[in-house]
């Protein structure tokens, strides 16, 4: 498992699902002088970004949580991290990482919007940290790319700030430089095992499953009697097609720690993919009875969203939308219940019912605009009305109107200077042209679309053969039927069509 972020939750809403705009840096300064360890980096403390607090049994209580964060038992970790945040009101790097292991999308706004109220009281590394973090959040890549810059300035020997430099290019699907970087955390710090952890995912996604083996098996033998490197290995051989063996690694994780409960929906997927569903959904329900917050529970419920939607049965699939919404409305969390809505709507214009998809995405978006999120989340959303827009007018055949849509959607997206965003446009482009029969456009356009959304391929694989060109079909339906991820909503749309067309080439 890579780190359980709530901003998993967001990209359903397009709130991070890409960055930009110019942000403004400063060279590294003091803290505070009543902070305690604030001083900038020196060969005396290694040149490492301090740890600023008042209270030394806040910081011990911050490392405890971090620890725990790096072997990715996040639930376990918010009780340390809220219990130094009691002993310190101020400590600005505790209420990050309560965001970072939120469980719900609305604790994860309010602790990072703490987090920036208290930043000018921690030194300038960690502000840094927590204004690359509210720009990743509010899809301001550009901005979060020059904090980390400057970051990496003061503190290039951090193996913490390599980490975060590696996250965002990995968010940014640059996996080469995420790769560098996590590698020079691994230099750096030959026991930071949240390092290999997220290397072997960036050599996973790069397509070099030899290299992503070797950083698990180091993962496993830095921390054996933890639960996370069975978990993470499991998911590679998952990706490869030994799902066997996959459950088995899923399986010690669990004998771990009894509570490690994605594993469960590691095996629920293998279990899928093996031609067992019902024995993946029994998995599930493991899951759910052990489910210790909303976001396990969410976990769960959108694994069988998946397990529902790929076996056909839409009707239980859309009640397990309901049931993930009405945990949102329990807490009145905005941006959970509007990811909610959009994920109906996604379903429901796979059904072929665009009017009543239509329907959700608006209320999405209202929900959004009439929120007290930030105003560049509100900007962001919508640029995704347009994008949702198009989508609805193309399962309309509406065609013009579709590709008006997409135009507006792409503008935006340059004029934010928001890669992934262009790239989701290059998809609407690529699928309208598809649509129009007109298969070497849709191939220009699908080669710069997503390469990580197996839909992606499925749809080459269309143009493919409505191009005459069997043999490039049957390889791109290859490769849509053998993504074998963790749940994932556009692989249960496409995987059994994927499986046909690969035959059919």
């Amino acid at each position: 498992m890579r780190r359980n972020s709530t901003l998993g939750l967001l990209l359903t809403l397009g709130v991070a699902a890409g960055l930009a705009a110019a942000g403004c840096t400063k060279k590294e300064a003091p803290a505070p002088p009543a902070a305690a360890e604030a001083a900038p980096p020196t060969p005396a403390n290694g040149g490492k970004i301090p740890i600023t607090t008042s209270s030394p049994a806040a910081k011990e209580e911050f490392l405890k949580g971090r620890d725990m964060v790096d072997k990715l038992l996040i639930t376990d970790s918010i009780a340390h991290f809220q219990k130094a945040v009691e002993l310190d009101s101020n400590f600005a790097m505790a209420e990050l990482s309560l965001a970072g292991s939120a469980p719900t999308a609305k604790e994860f706004f309010e602790h990072l919007r703490r987090a920036v109220n208290l930043a000018d009281k921690a030194s300038n590394g960690e502000k840094l940290l927590i204004l690359a973090t509210e720009a990743g959040a509010n899809a301001l890549p550009r901005t979060q790319k020059e904090h980390l810059d400057a970051l990496l300035a003061a503190y290039p020997n951090d193996e913490r700030a390599q980490f975060a430099m590696g996250g965002y290019y990995f968010g940014q699907q640059d996996y080469p430089k995420a790769i560098e970087n996590y590698k020079k955390a691994t230099e750096l710090n030959g026991n930071y095992s949240s390092a290999f952890n997220l290397l072997g995912y960036a050599y996973r996604q790069n397509g070099d499953y030899a290299n992503a083996e070797k950083a698990f098996q180091k993962y496993v033998e830095l921390i054996p009697k933890d639960p996370n490197p069975y978990d993470s290995y499991a998911e590679l051989l998952m990706k490869m097609g030994r799902f066997d063996d996959s459950i088995a690694q899923y399986r010690k994780a669990l004998a771990i720690d009894p509570n490690f409960v994605n594993a469960h929906q590691g095996i629920a997927m293998d279990l899928l993919y093996l031609g067992k569903p019902a024995e993946a959904a029994a998995e599930l329900d493991a899951m759910t009875k052990k489910a210790r917050t909303d976001a396990e529970r969410r976990t769960a419920l959108f694994a069988s969203t998946v397990l529902n939607v790929d076996g056909g049965k839409s009707a239980k699939a859309l009640a397990d939308v309901d049931k993930q919404y009405a945990l949102g409305d329990k807490t009145k969390d905005t941006a959970a219940m509007s990811g909610d809505l959009v994920l109906r709507g996604n379903i429901l214009l796979e059904l072929g019912k665009p009017a009543e998809a239509d329907k959700q995405f608006q209320l999405a978006s209202k929900m959004i605009q009439d929120s007290n999120l930030s105003q560049q989340i509100k900007d962001n959303n919508l640029r995704f009305v347009h994008f949702n827009n198009a989508r609805v007018a193309l399962a309309k055949k509406d065609f013009a109107k579709a590709k008006a849509e997409t135009e507006e959607f792409r503008k935006m997206a340059e004029a934010a200077n928001n890669p992934n965003q262009v790239k989701l446009a290059h998809e609407l482009a690529g699928s309208i042209a598809l649509a129009e029969k007109n298969y070497d456009t849709a191939i220009a356009e699908l080669q710069q679309a997503n390469n990580q959304n197996p839909y992606n391929a499925y749809r080459l694989c269309k143009a493919y053969q409505g191009k005459g060109d069997a043999a490039k079909a049957a390889e791109s339906c290859k490769q849509a039927a053998a993504f074998n991820s963790l749940p994932n909503l556009n692989y249960a749309f496409i995987r059994t069509k994927a499986k046909a067309g690969e035959k059919k080439g």
